[in-house]
């Protein structure tokens, strides 16, 4: 696949810790550490927090986008959900991005279904203030530009992935997509779970799981899976988890 220009470097996002949120709780949602000052300024009295539980749907498939939502911890999944009930995972979003990208562009309506797998918190803002404040707000709208275009090459990538690759191949790149956005080893994932995100059954997964253990990459015990060893889960790995990190430098975005 060919590769896309680098972008012009950019300012570094500052770190962690440096913002905070009209409660006074640190942001650290690197879209809006990427911000300057003054659109950030702009922004903030309209972000409300919010605590994200396990499960929560932010915004189903094609129902009105009422609000975007900025992660400062743990991660959402965008699900394909067929008629009959069958699930498959397109897209993740952690602290790096938004959910809600449709509104970025115009729209008020999405594809895919937005559910809290990894619970957290973050930050929220109405959809209809969003849209306003990007009329003053050059920097966001070219940061929200550049996250929806790496999600759609995200989304072909993955679908590729789920189409081409071996089901141990998939699961090493799925753990470590995931672990890139909660910044921890430790992830609470069921079998079941993962089953569903991987579009594939039960023992499929099981048994993915049970060779990537062997392998000394992971650790599984009572739906918690550890990262023990990333390096050699990077090479258990089909090529397009580097692929989509590469979208991601190559768009300034990681």
């Amino acid at each position: 696949m060919a590769m896309l220009n680098v972008v012009p470097s950019r300012p570094e996002p500052l770190q962690s810790g440096t913002r905070t949120d009209a409660s006074g709780k640190p942001v650290k949602n690197v879209i809006l550490l990427s911000l300057p000052d003054c659109e950030f300024r702009l922004l903030r009295p309209h972000l409300e927090p919010v605590d994200l539980s396990h499960h929560l749907i932010l915004n189903e498939a094609g129902d009105r986008i009422n609000f975007a939502y900025f992660l400062n911890e743990g991660m959402t999944s965008l699900v394909v959900v067929t008629r009959n009930g069958q699930s498959v995972e397109v897209g993740l979003v952690g602290r790096e991005g938004m959910v809600g990208m449709p509104v970025a562009v115009g729209l008020r309506r999405g594809s895919f279904r937005a559910i809290i797998q990894i619970s957290g918190a973050g930050l929220r803002i109405r959809s209809e203030k969003l849209e306003e404040c990007l009329h003053s707000t050059p920097e966001l709208r070219l940061i929200l530009s550049r996250y929806v275009l790496v999600h759609g090459l995200q989304v072909g990538q993955v679908a590729a992935c789920n189409r081409l690759h071996e089901i141990g191949q998939r699961l090493a790149r799925w753990l470590l997509m995931c672990q890139d956005r909660v910044d921890s080893p430790l992830l609470r994932l069921t079998h079941e779970f993962l089953a569903q995100m991987l579009g594939t059954g039960r023992p499929s997964v099981s048994l993915a799981v049970s060779m990537l253990e062997q392998g000394g990459m992971i650790e599984n015990k009572r739906g918690v899976v550890r990262i023990v060893n990333r390096n050699q889960l990077e090479l258990a790995s089909c090529e397009c988890y580097g692929v989509i990190q590469d979208f991601n430098v190559g768009l300034g975005l990681r």
